[in-house]
């Protein structure tokens, strides 16, 4: 049978080289987070190696966006609108069935309508418009900062629900069509992040029953 050759003591590292390999990845470590990891994900950067490398800027975008998204859940949790009543238990009588069918169809009903609406952010400034929305309810829509840019912010609220459906940080303008996810209140949040006024200007097609600036 083979057996592999012990170390000797001589061969074995001593405390003292253990020690000091320890600190050495302990440095190391606190090196990676103060020049990589501070700047990248926080936005701090005491080094002004993450400024160098473009990270410290990565860093700001991350911290920036999840402010606004903390500011943005509570400013929906404060407007968000209560649920419809649901519809009663579907019983064996023709009565019941007439209202239980009444109630669906009042709560989806939705007129085709279009609007534009536009609103002047001064520096710093956040603003937001939503349409009323049923589930499933689509409406087109296209806002421009008029040659600047934004953040922006789309989302719903409404009985007790939130959603997110897209974020962007320094954006001139956007389109597409919204799907509500659900019954309540769908739109955008904009801020203006630079140093003078921006107008930001949205057009709306589709359906949805109101469109409204909450704040």
């Amino acid at each position: 049978m083979y057996n592999s050759d012990t170390p000797t003591r001589a061969e074995l590292p001593t405390s003292a080289q253990l020690l000091k390999s320890t600190i050495i990845a302990i440095v190391a470590a606190i090196a990676i987070l103060v020049a990589i990891v501070l700047p990248s994900e926080y936005g701090i950067d005491p080094t002004g190696v993450g400024g160098a490398l473009g990270l410290t800027e990565m860093g700001e975008i991350k911290t920036q966006i999840a402010e606004e998204a903390e500011q943005d859940r509570i400013r929906d949790q404060q407007n968000a609108v209560p649920a419809a009543p649901a519809a009663p238990q579907q019983g064996s009588s023709l009565l019941d069935r007439i209202y239980a069918e009444f109630l669906v169809g009042t709560a989806h009903a939705q007129e085709t309508r279009s609007d534009e609406m536009s609103v002047t952010l001064a520096p710093g400034e956040g603003a937001e418009i939503k349409l009323v929305m049923v589930k499933g309810a689509q409406a087109n829509y296209a806002w421009t900062a008029n040659g600047a840019v934004v953040n922006f912010d789309t989302h719903g609220d409404g009985g007790g629900e939130n959603i997110s459906y897209e974020k962007g940080r320094g954006v001139a303008e956007d389109e597409g069509v919204l799907e509500a996810a659900f019954d309540g209140n769908h739109g955008w949040f904009w801020r203006n992040r630079t140093d003078a006024p921006v107008t930001v200007t949205l057009k709306t097609t589709g359906a949805y029953s109101d469109i409204k600036r909450m704040m």
